[in-house]
């Protein structure tokens, strides 16, 4: 796979994060809700997303734990980047989703209210770990 690192930064290629309810925006390019449930309060077509990944979010039961709680925050990017290595399937997810980053702009969707404490950023982390692959 190509060095995908060194292509995140491009305008046009790459990953990015971006909240589910901020308004979708053309250089959003492929849009992919990575939430396990359904963000509250919006239609499927204000969203706008093209793939729903369900199985890249974190377990309900480690989603439980979290909460959003910034003081648990490095134990739940540590669990979650075990459960994204250890889930089956998820290498081939992440294939699918770097082959589309390569072909332009891939934005991962969360719905958390905290920009810093989320899961959609350990995600982001761990798909160009797996680009260097």
């Amino acid at each position: 796979m190509t060095d995908l690192g060194n292509r995140i930064d491009s305008s046009d290629k790459g990953l990015q994060i971006k909240r589910v309810y901020d308004a979708p925006a053309e250089e959003d390019g492929f849009r992919v809700l990575v939430d396990r449930l359904w963000p509250r309060g919006l239609s499927r077509e204000r969203v706008k997303f093209d793939e729903w990944i369900r199985e890249l979010s974190p377990t309900p039961s480690l989603r439980r734990w979290f909460s959003h709680a910034p003081e648990r925050f490095d134990y739940f990017r540590e669990r979650y980047l075990a459960q994204l290595d250890d889930g089956e399937g998820n290498a081939d997810r992440a294939a699918i989703l770097l082959r589309q980053a390569e072909k332009g702009r891939v934005t991962l969707l969360y719905g958390a209210k905290d920009p810093v404490h989320n899961h959609a950023i350990v995600l982001e982390e761990w798909l160009k770990r797996q680009a260097q692959k």
